[in-house]
């Protein structure tokens, strides 16, 4: 009954826009490194610049709600990327802002970010143990 009702999803042009776009934000991605780069950064420096920029991209984009109408249409090409990230921090946080600073933006912002980033916290704490005493 529900394969009856639900609309089939054109799955061939949905792989294509996801990839276009999640080549498209990735070009953009070695764009931003490639100006740090011709500015004399070197290659880590210029790869931490590019992180930091693309994150603050995402995230203004989907402040200004222009993510979110990119990812109706692109999908899974704008959750791949580092701008994926950021969408996926602010969103919660724009949701919940009309609770306040504290309560409503301050606490939602972690709510997705904080998983990842104790996870990789911990798992770089163990990586690093692990490695000094096998060192």
């Amino acid at each position: 009954m529900l394969q009856k009702e639900s609309p089939n999803s054109p799955l061939g042009r949905n792989m294509l826009w996801a990839g276009v776009v999640g080549g498209l934000i990735c070009t953009i991605g070695e764009a931003v490194s490639t100006f740090y780069k011709d500015r004399g950064l070197d290659t880590e420096a210029a790869a931490g610049a590019t992180a930091i920029t693309m994150v603050f991209l995402g995230a203004l984009l989907t402040g200004l709600h222009l993510y979110d109408k990119l990812a109706k249409h692109a999908g899974a090409g704008t959750i791949v990327p580092i701008t994926g990230f950021a969408n996926a921090m602010v969103s919660p946080a724009m949701e919940f802002k009309s609770e306040g600073l504290v309560l409503g933006l301050a606490a939602k912002l972690f709510t997705i970010a904080g998983p990842v980033l104790v996870y990789g916290i911990s798992a770089s704490v163990v990586y690093g143990l692990i490695y000094y005493f096998l060192r």
